[in-house]
């Protein structure tokens, strides 16, 4: 009998022997529940051409498929529960096999399926119904630091070994292959599609480890619309403003090297440029001019070393010296290091050549401890300049297909949101639901007089205590904070600390929150009770080395323990960086990210069923419309984006969008 995908309309259970109940947001769109009922699940692994200088280990997946080298050797597939089958031959042939499939009407199952679905795209022309993806569902299980290898997730599920049986594939191309050797591709590709069903399967009801009977829905579907993002871009780059961009850069960096080259008695502006570049070379100079070096602790090695980075403390004073040449050595410095926007700007090129113009967006999902989505393939569109004029080049050079707009809408302050109406903050909640500018509110409680956006300086620094001092944050960060924004002039210690005062005497259930979260890590840690909810609204239950968020899934805290090491001891646990330290602000920062990543993720799958998502930064959603529809698009989408999830009815949500003729004026 055909396994079909019911298990996307079928309940979710209870946790807990029921008693826990997870809320899950679930499509409205009858016609697509239906489609998805009657797909099958084609299960696919493909194997491709590979050697020493081209391989995924050398190139980003996007430049690796696209590369004029890249050849499919062969691919297996599996139709539900069937006998998985091997096909090798042209890619012309492999396609023409493909379409008999129909894979465009059913779900295409993979492990890491951004690859695999990407050269059924870019390969061969095709998309499937439905993404789905053993190794990010792996991910979200398991947290970030579980290895995802299909070897080692076949091994902790007990799922078979892994094959061995290509030993000498690399540099050879499809016709280099011997029947025999072809054979031995065959079973090995065939036993990774077998592993992948099995571990599929493992996945959607997970053990009793993980507390979950069934994988959340809602959480397939956005691994679905994360996917699609990349294999099926709608986003375009106009090259026309990277080009100029570029030259801007390369002219200004070559007009500061050039004015230093005599001041510093070198023959080539290439000398000057290693001299500025090298921090070695760039401490020598200042010594060599009387200037104290500034140093810093490294945070590897616990030495000193220099602090000659651009957000350094040190290097920021130097770039107010007394002395305005050590000024201008360090202004240079700056401008002719290679920059990220460089670096972007030129891999933005070469992706729009390879791509006709298009821009494919590689991004992680679940690639963060709290569920947030990542970068990846060396492009990372989360941290994109947006202040700087001409900076912004990168986000201008994004524009949505022709007859299009593209649709940028934020759900407003959500973190400072969920914060006050998880630790149950009244007063600032009410603020937030009258539509308040909470920021300066708490602004005119620090002055002590009515602030307004007119007074910039003030509620900036309202704003960064409202949106940092809700997780515990000491004056010394907040001063670094303040310092380095370049929005204020720096604080006083005293400043900061009185800031600190006052925001924990307004914030008082915040705090109490906090003390909460320290009772939860000794319960994490150290008891064997089935849990409780944290909160007064029952949407996060502390659990033995995690927290259970509405959706289903989880927070972990891996070997989590009391560590005696230090002087004052603390928690810590474990993560692929090594033992962190945690405490309760921090885990009030995990709740409450994960919370809003949970609100952001169910309005992107409410927009995709009007509009189609192409992006997501944050706590902003990136759509494409056509124009003459943009004015209702908006429309609608702030009023999906508005609307406060099922399972927290009385948060206080709102958001803010516009649309452009490109994403940097949006």
């Amino acid at each position: 009998m055909e396994r079909k995908l019911n298990f996307l309309t079928e309940g979710l259970g209870g946790v807990h022997g029921g008693k826990r109940k997870v809320h899950i947001t679930w499509l409205e769109n009858v016609d697509t529940k239906r489609e998805i009922e009657t797909m099958q699940i084609l299960t696919v692994d493909f194997e491709t051409y590979y050697d020493s200088d081209f391989s995924l280990s050398k190139l980003t997946t996007e430049a690796y498929i696209k590369d004029p080298r890249f050849q499919v050797i062969g691919f297996s597939i599996k139709v539900n529960g069937g006998v998985a089958k091997w096909y090798t031959g042209t890619h012309k042939e492999l396609k023409e096999v493909l379409k008999l499939y129909k894979i465009h009407e059913n779900g295409l199952l993979c492990h890491n399926t951004i690859f695999d679905g990407a050269i059924l795209s870019f390969i061969f022309g095709i998309t499937p119904k439905l993404y789905l993806d053993t190794l990010s569902m792996a991910r979200a299980l398991h947290g970030i630091n579980v290895g995802g290898s299909l070897k080692a997730l076949a091994e902790k599920y007990n799922l078979g070994q892994k094959g061995t049986e290509v030993l000498d594939a690399k540099g050879k191309k499809l016709e280099d292959f011997k029947q025999d050797e072809l054979d031995q591709y065959s079973q090995y590709c065939i036993n990774d599609v077998e592993l992948t069903y099995k571990l599929f399967h493992k996945l959607l009801r997970p053990q009793e480890e993980y507390g979950l009977q069934e994988f959340p829905k809602s959480e397939i579907l956005l691994i679905d619309t994360t996917i699609r993002m990349f294999s099926q871009p709608r986003l375009r780059i106009n090259d026309a403003i990277l080009v100029e961009r570029l030259e801007e850069v390369t002219t200004e960096k070559q007009h500061l090297l050039d004015s230093l080259k005599a001041r510093l008695k070198c023959d080539t502006t290439e000398e000057v440029r290693k001299k500025l570049a090298s921090n070695k070379q760039f401490a020598e100079l200042l010594e060599d001019m009387g200037v104290v070096v500034p140093l810093k602790v490294s945070p590897t090695t616990g030495k000193d070393t220099f602090a000659l980075a651009k957000n350094d403390i040190g290097f920021i004073e130097l770039k107010e010296h007394d002395d305005p040449f050590v000024q201008e050595l360090c202004a240079v410095r700056l401008g002719t290091k290679s920059t990220i926007e460089e670096t972007r700007i030129e891999r933005f090129l070469d992706i729009g050549c390879r791509n006709n113009g298009l821009l494919p967006i590689p991004l992680k999902y679940y690639g963060a401890h709290t569920g947030r989505w990542a970068g990846s393939d060396k492009v990372n569109f989360q941290n994109l300049p947006s202040r700087d004029v001409k900076k912004k080049a990168l986000k201008n050079a994004i524009i949505p297909p022709k007859g299009h707009v593209i649709l940028n809408v934020d759900s407003s302050q959500i973190e400072a949101r969920i914060l006050v109406w998880l630790a149950g903050q009244e007063d600032v909640v009410q603020e937030f639901r009258n539509g308040e500018d909470v920021y300066a509110n708490f602004s005119s409680k620090v002055y002590g007089k009515k602030i307004t956006k007119a007074n910039k300086k003030e509620r900036f620094v309202g704003k960064t205590c409202t949106l940092g001092l809700g997780y515990g944050t000491g004056w010394k960060k907040l001063q670094h904070t303040l310092e380095t924004s370049g929005q204020v002039a720096k604080l006083s210690e005293d400043e900061c600390k009185n800031l600190v005062r006052v925001y924990r005497e307004v914030n008082h259930k915040v705090i109490e929150l906090w003390r909460e979260c320290d009772r939860a890590l000794e319960f994490m840690a150290n008891s064997t009770d089935k849990g409780y909810y944290l909160d007064k609204h029952k949407c996060v239950h502390i659990e033995k080395g995690r927290i259970r968020l509405p959706n289903g899934m989880c927070i972990y805290y891996p070997d989590l323990r009391w560590d005696t090491s230090e002087s004052k001891g603390g928690f810590v646990y474990k993560s692929r960086r090594g033992t962190v330290n945690i405490w309760g602000g921090s885990v009030v920062e995990n709740v409450v990210q994960a919370l809003a990543r949970i609100v952001i993720g169910e309005q992107m799958l409410k927009v995709s069923q009007v509009y189609p998502v192409v992006l997501t930064v944050h706590d902003a959603i990136v759509c494409v419309a056509p124009e003459e529809e943009k004015d209702v698009a908006l429309e609608k989408i702030m009023k999906i984006m508005s609307e406060p999830p099922e399972w927290g009815k009385d948060l206080p949500i709102a958001c803010e969008g516009d649309y452009a003729n490109n994403y940097g004026d949006c």
